[in-house]
């Protein structure tokens, strides 16, 4: 009973940030995203009944810290009584550092489970249960530009431009492979209770969507760009009004900023936007990538330019037997 699975990390240009409902995971806002297509994270599940306990590897280590959320995930999909597995995850692109490790690892690890266990799924459901291990993960089993949708039962996503029908590209600026200090999760309950920016970012997401959602439809750039930046820099606005303060950014991360600005004097079609981290994603046309990827290069600090362009949803890469 095994079966290995991949997934890509999305990228959100209209942000979540925030729960709704704590216990079942459910996002406090709508969001917007990318699914990249050459940063990926694979899973394989085998269900051994000669096994005494669950083990997770990743990258060919020990994982104990995240191993009782993987085994969360694994009774979701496959209920309590499953045997125990063994959950060997790689990943090509650093970890906890800001680009969507986590969701990546949870949506390839709920189609790995459910096709080894042999429980058959649709992806909406399956989107949901990878949700409850990490938000932003159900986006990651959609292709292309997919929008969230939440209540308080459950999570819609929806694929709404394939890859091929807006095939836009991420150029990611690596400024610190660390992991960061603060994990997602902690850091959107501390920014719930204590940023008094919270309820303001919470109100106006919906409007953000409306315009984000308008700009897919027309593949306008400029307008999409305009309000993923101002949804990303509203984000970490309430990050650094939180107490403590929640500050991902490094100098290098504001040198970046300023190259793509730079870039955009000179007519090139790049937009920013930056998750719960330092890491700086540029979204530009594909006629763009050679310029900004040459950009980003050379800008003080950082570490290395990885290029992506939109990818499918996670799926099946090693049968199950």
């Amino acid at each position: 009973m095994q079966a290995t699975a991949r997934a890509q990390p999305n990228i959100a240009l209209i942000k979540y940030w925030g729960k709704r409902d704590a216990t079942r995971n459910l996002p406090a806002v709508d969001s917007l995203s990318l699914t990249l297509s050459d940063l990926y994270t694979e899973m394989e599940v085998r269900f051994d009944a000669g096994l005494v306990a669950d083990v997770l590897e990743v990258n060919g280590e020990r994982d104990e810290p995240l191993l009782p959320r993987v085994v969360r995930c694994l009774d979701t999909v496959a209920g309590p009584d499953r045997p125990a597995a063994l959950v060997r995850s790689t990943c090509n692109f650093p970890l906890g550092a800001g680009l969507a490790s986590s969701a990546s690892a949870f949506a390839a690890l709920v189609v790995a489970a459910a096709a080894a266990s042999k429980c058959d799924f649709d992806t909406a459901t399956l989107a949901g249960f990878a949700g409850e291990a990490s938000g932003s993960a159900a986006r990651s089993l959609y292709p292309g530009i997919v929008v969230l949708r939440s209540d308080r039962e459950r999570v819609r996503v929806q694929s709404i431009r394939s890859p091929a029908e807006w095939p836009l590209c991420v150029v990611v600026a690596i400024t610190d492979p660390g992991r960061k200090p603060t994990a997602s999760g902690a850091a959107m309950e501390i920014s719930r209770s204590t940023s008094p920016f919270y309820g303001r970012w919470v109100d106006e997401q919906p409007r953000d969507l409306e315009i984000a959602l308008a700009a897919v439809a027309a593949r306008d750039v400029a307008a999409l760009g305009a309000i993923a930046e101002h949804n990303c820099l509203k984000m970490h606005s309430v990050m650094w009004s939180s107490r403590p303060p929640l500050c991902y950014w490094n100098a290098a991360t504001v040198r970046c900023l300023e190259t793509v600005r730079v870039l955009q004097g000179d007519g090139v079609d790049v937009f920013f936007t930056i998750d719960a981290g330092p890491q700086v994603k540029a979204v530009c046309t594909a006629s763009a990538v050679t310029d900004v990827r040459a950009a980003l290069a050379v800008t003080d600090g950082v570490h290395e330019v990885m290029v992506s362009g939109l990818g499918e949803g996670a799926r099946l890469t090693g049968g199950s037997a």
